[in-house]
């Protein structure tokens, strides 16, 4: 549409003379684009992107659509013709309009109004129950294509194993996660994941590349890893990291947003391969090798040409043998190789919310993996975010440039402070702790509904739209609501401050009432396992800061209900301000760790297989 009229010369001067054209960028402003895209399905019963909006100069809204043609084709409407008919319906009948437009507010905001509060355990097990319904048992994923990842299904699904221990989701999500590394959406030269799939076998992606479902994905691999004890998913992560470092990683720290799909104007043309290129660049052995182990073949499976995937090997053989020490020292020839094509464009944004997002994986993969790269990579997250997205205690929205815009929405608020959440659980440095709880006290300052429940979208003094919506879908990413349920919860756990206890009860109330459809709600529903389930508390007391034992243990097990506090000589007098109730917990010569559930210890116990022992591992 921006080529095929938004650059049009006919367009544009027809727009300019009888309309305000007004652009808007869904990624800087998700405030905006919720409101209107509610708007648009409150109209046409369906949303999408591009998004076009008509509406008065009250910001009222009319009439809504997505992509419109040029020119009128196929039963659907023109761009050109839309617009001369907007035009003679304004001028001739605008009464009408402005009360359409009326009409559509009041159902907007009946739309976020709760309907009634749902029993948690019903909700989740009926969220179970819908992913097992659509569950794809021939090519794993959900649904008929195109597949997205969206990887916080998969996490929902494993926590809900992990507390009910029902196998079929664990299948589920094991097939699903070995489904998208063997076909064509990873990209098995670069690593990395595409946006999705076009097809039900993850073979034909969308070739371009997110930041946050690298992020969310990487956290996936790695909680399946912690659940299961299965190496390759461990690997899998690694890979994905190592794109994020070499393609979206600044040099200052940040991370960038996207990688186009496109080159030299043809989708997926630089990631797709003819038999000949291996046999040339390798030799006649190992390119022949390198072709039967990456289904690249002279027929082709794409326009002639080839994706390179692990589909039909994998039908013979487990998934756990697909790494292979031969293809790892082939692969880096073909990956430069393949950088000498014309480069692909990058989305060089940096966006504190996804920032947010990966800094949590990186975290998560060193708590998981030890390999201290990537606590390096988190950390420099953080830090780039305090130096260059951060003013005065309130959050930006974005970096480009040299410059930062835009006020912090919700889901900058909420992801960031997972990210120094995870960060302070991986690392015991009280600072990100610190920063944590000081960003969820702005977050519940500036949007929370102390009332009702449940968090704006945008901030009590930004700009003012229509109405302040409360976004609760969990979409491509989570939402920010869902995201401060669970921020709120282990802040609550962790520092026993009752104001966050008091909002995480009142936030997770607020979700449930208002939930249509459980499979637009899984990071919703996982946050509600953690409400339902009793979760456990450990203080660890060490004199000298040593916690090479506990970080053992929690790096080898799947522990979503732990929150874990760690108090020394050295941070003792900054952690008792942060966490009163940690002045009560003694210094000692050895180190003591005190487990807790309902705000009740246990007798310390002084031997990291004594404790593994309490906590049942």
């Amino acid at each position: 549409m921006a080529h095929e009229s938004f650059e049009d010369k006919e367009i544009a001067e027809y727009l300019n003379e009888n309309f305000v054209a007004i652009k808007v960028d869904r990624e800087e402003r998700p405030d905006i684009d919720n409101v209107y895209m509610t708007a648009c399905i409150s109209l046409t019963g369906e949303g999408g992107w591009p998004l076009s909006i008509f509406m008065a100069p009250d910001q009222k809204p009319f009439y809504a659509g997505t992509y419109f043609p040029k020119h009128s084709r196929y039963n659907m409407p023109g761009f050109t013709d839309l617009l001369r008919a907007v035009k003679k319906a304004w001028d001739n009948s605008k009464e009408e309009l402005l009360k359409s437009g009326d009409e559509i507010m009041e159902a907007m905001q009946q739309k976020e109004q709760i309907k009634s509060e749902v029993d948690l355990r019903e909700l989740t097990d009926s969220g179970a129950a819908a992913f097992r319904k659509y569950f794809d048992k021939t090519n794993g994923g959900f649904g008929r294509a195109p597949k997205f990842p969206t990887p916080h299904n998969l996490m929902f699904l494993l926590k809900y194993y992990h507390y009910y221990k029902e196998k079929e989701v664990l299948t589920i999500v094991e097939k699903t996660l070995d489904a998208m590394y063997r076909g064509g959406i990873f990209d098995h030269i670069g690593y990395g994941f595409s946006r999705y799939s076009t097809d039900s076998v993850f073979l034909v992606p969308h070739f371009e590349k997110m930041l946050y479902d690298n992020a969310l994905l990487t956290l996936s691999y790695l909680e399946c890893l912690q659940l299961t004890g299965k190496r390759h998913y461990g690997d899998i992560a690694e890979r994905i990291l190592l794109y994020v470092e070499r393609e979206l990683r600044s040099s200052q720290g940040g991370f960038f947003c996207a990688q186009d799909a496109d080159s030299e104007g043809e989708e997926g043309k630089y990631y797709t391969f003819l038999p000949e290129e291996a046999v040339k660049l390798l030799g006649k052995d190992n390119g022949k090798y390198f072709n039967e182990h990456f289904d690249i073949t002279e027929k082709g499976n794409f326009e002639g040409k080839n994706i390179p995937n692990r589909i039909p090997a994998l039908e013979l053989g487990n998934i756990e043998t697909i790494l292979e020490e031969r293809i790892d020292a082939l692969t880096p020839q073909i990956y430069k190789y393949r950088l000498g094509r014309t480069e692909l464009h990058k989305d060089d944004k940096i966006l504190t919310s996804w920032n947010g997002l990966m800094i949590t994986a990186c975290a998560k993969a060193y708590r998981v993996l030890k390999e201290k790269k990537y606590l390096s990579m988190a950390e420099k997250g953080v830090a780039f975010i305090e130096e260059h997205l951060s003013q005065k205690g309130r959050l930006k929205v974005r970096y480009r440039d040299g410059s930062s815009k835009g006020e912090g929405h919700l889901e900058d608020y909420a992801f960031y402070c997972l990210a120094l959440l995870t960060l302070y659980e991986a690392s015991f440095d009280i600072q990100y702790l610190k920063l944590a709880v000081s960003y969820a006290k702005t977050m519940l300052a500036f949007f929370f509904d102390e009332k009702e429940g449940g968090f704006y979208l945008s901030a009590k003094d930004s700009e003012s739209l229509i109405y302040r919506p409360k976004a609760v879908d969990d979409n491509a990413i989570p939402s920010g609501n869902s995201a401060a349920a669970f921020a709120l919860k282990k802040l609550g756990d962790l520092t026993g401050d009752t104001e966050f206890i008091n909002s995480a009860e009142l936030q997770i109330k607020y979700l449930s009432g208002v939930i249509d459809h459980p499979l637009s709600h899984s990071f919703t529903l996982s946050a509600m396992l953690d409400f339902i389930q009793p979760g456990k508390e450990l203080v660890c007391v060490t004199k000298d800061g040593d916690t090479s034992a506990l970080e053992e243990l929690l790096n080898r097990h799947y522990l979503p209900g732990l929150s874990v506090v760690v108090k020394s000589t050295e941070n003792d007098e900054q952690l008792g301000e942060l966490i009163p109730f940690t002045k009560d917990y003694p210094v000692e010569d050895r180190t003591a760790y005190y487990l807790c559930q309902n705000r009740s210890c246990q007798r310390p116990v002084y031997d990291i297989s004594a404790l593994k022992e309490l906590m049942e591992l």
